[in-house]
């Protein structure tokens, strides 16, 4: 059972997890404490390619010093080489006596470290803080399971299910509360989807903003979808972060890539074509929609053609809940899983995910950057749309539609 002193180490080492970067590698901490439960040393894993959060700890101590002590990890040392060696192996050389983990790797391929590690003689205790150990890793483990990011589709829309009105003008549909909630969840995303014709007809600049129109802290990597250029002044183009440009229509393919770089985590918010596009293809995993008490009528719709001839082919929903923000009404709701579905087995590091194989898998078009501006003088809205956007083939907003991509 868990001393005193590895409980406090176990919290010590999931906030030092959290200081890793989110990406290809799970976020990882460790601490080394004396027999005693003195802390010798800690460490965390700092991205891809980098020594593992057991090795970064182990590196701070002296030759022989970590004989006889213990190590707090919060996911189980792995059991694989990769860019780096096996951290159960590594602690069984350095002479660690005990190792106290979080949770299993989910990984096939990096799993099997406890077994390893008893085999060696070191007494290995599992299970302390799983839960939080689980959350913070949620996102890479479904990475891992699916082979793509984790994807959210966000929409406003008026109660009788319109993005804009007649005329195109749609700022705003929703109120302050339910725009500050969208930026907020903006920041928890690695990065934010909107296609070229939203881009072109509404200039985004997809950024998370404060209710002052300062940018928060965690901002998401802005990407845009579609085969139409981007001008060279469009908002997107000075976001704090390199915004990413795929000229293809194959989202399955766009997703493969946004995995290879470590994206675990995108928001879209690409007006409704975009929107159902993600629909068509089954690649939402999550839905968010504001719905504000407001009659439009009118051919605006806020989703287009999602797949469904047929009331048997209708997208069945679970709503995950339902919250009121100002006069507003955000329904969080998921596809229902079809009875006796199978589940996805987890996939092994290097091994092709879903459509990883496309010959043509996109390469993002380099972003020509104008000179930087001062972020901070980002306004706190983007100006309003007044008037339809231009068509073309794909992914272009049939109306602007300010609470489908911009602010909410």
């Amino acid at each position: 059972m868990a001393s005193a002193a590895e409980i406090d180490a176990m919290r010590r080492a999931l906030l030092l997890a959290r200081r890793g970067p989110r990406g290809l590698n799970p976020q990882v901490g460790a601490v080394i404490l004396s027999p005693a439960g003195d802390v010798l040393a800690e460490g965390f894993h700092r991205g891809a390619g980098t020594p593992h959060a057991e090795v970064d700890a182990l590196s701070k101590l002296a030759p022989g010093e970590a004989r006889g002590t213990t190590a707090v990890v919060t996911l189980e040392p792995c059991n694989h080489t990769g860019r780096t060696g096996p951290c159960a192996v590594a602690l069984i050389e350095a002479g660690i006596a005990r190792v106290v983990y979080a949770l299993d790797d989910p990984t096939d391929a990096a799993a099997g470290g406890a077994e390893r590690l008893r085999a060696a003689g070191v007494d290995v205790e599992a299970g302390l803080d799983a839960s939080e150990a689980a959350a913070l890793v949620h996102d890479w483990a479904a990475l891992q399971r699916t082979g793509r990011p984790h994807v959210t589709v966000k929409w406003a829309q008026s109660l009788d299910g319109r993005a804009a009105a007649d005329d195109g003008t749609s700022q705003w549909i929703t109120g302050p509360a339910a725009r500050r909630d969208v930026h907020a969840r903006r920041a928890q995303a690695d990065a934010i989807v909107a296609g070229t014709g939203t881009v072109r007809s509404d200039d985004p600049a997809l950024t998370a903003r404060a209710a002052d129109g300062s940018l928060l802290d965690a901002q998401p990597v802005p990407v845009v979808i579609g085969e139409s250029d981007t001008v060279p002044d469009a908002a997107v183009r000075r976001h704090p972060r390199e915004p990413l440009f795929y000229a293809t229509h194959d989202l399955h393919a766009v997703l493969t890539d946004l995995a290879a770089r470590g994206l675990q985590r995108i928001f879209v918010e690409g007006g409704p074509t975009l929107a159902s596009a993600f629909l068509r293809e089954g690649l939402a995993d999550e839905l968010l929609v504001y719905v504000a008490p407001v009659l439009l009528g009118g051919s605006r719709l806020a989703l287009g053609d999602i797949g469904v001839a047929s009331i048997a082919d209708a997208r069945r929903l679970t709503v995950a809940s339902i919250q009121q923000l100002g006069d507003d009404t955000l329904f969080v709701a998921r596809p229902a899983a079809a009875p006796g579905a199978p589940t996805p087995r987890v996939a092994a590091p290097g091994e092709p995910t879903p459509r990883a194989a496309a010959p043509r898998a996109p390469t993002p078009r380099a972003a020509a950057r104008p000179a930087a501006q001062p972020a901070a003088t980002e306004p706190a809205t983007e100006p309003a749309a007044t008037g339809p956007a231009t068509a073309e083939p794909a992914f272009a907003a049939p109306a602007p539609a300010s609470d489908n991509r911009g602010d909410a």
